[in-house]
């Protein structure tokens, strides 16, 4: 089985075009952890919905229109984008985590 690749400019996870066409400017693109749960960045407490920053940077790219999730480190070291798996974002916890996501960067 092939592995499904982004498109993606200079190592800069920001510049990822997933594979079902979504970007950073269209519909949004997420930091999630390794299960693919959004990921709180801010000063307060994570609500319960979102998982809280990894303590060691691990982070990951969710699409939410798809649930393709792409792994920042490889990113970055490569400059190139591979699927690292998929989500349901239409099912919990996936999809409250969205939610919660988009109300609080509203």
């Amino acid at each position: 089985m092939d592995t499904e690749t982004a498109d993606v400019a200079d190592h800069d996870v920001t510049t990822i075009t997933c594979v079902c066409g979504n970007t950073v400017s269209k519909d949004g693109l997420i930091q999630a952890n390794a299960q693919g749960i959004p990921v709180h960045s801010g000063d307060a407490p994570a609500p319960p919905e979102l998982a809280e920053w990894p303590a060691d940077e691990d982070l990951y790219t969710l699409c939410p229109s798809c649930g393709r999730v792409y792994r920042d480190a490889v990113i970055e070291e490569t400059g190139t984008a591979p699927v690292a798996f998929r989500v349901d974002v239409k099912a919990a916890p996936i999809a409250e985590a969205i939610r919660v996501h988009w109300n609080l960067s509203t």
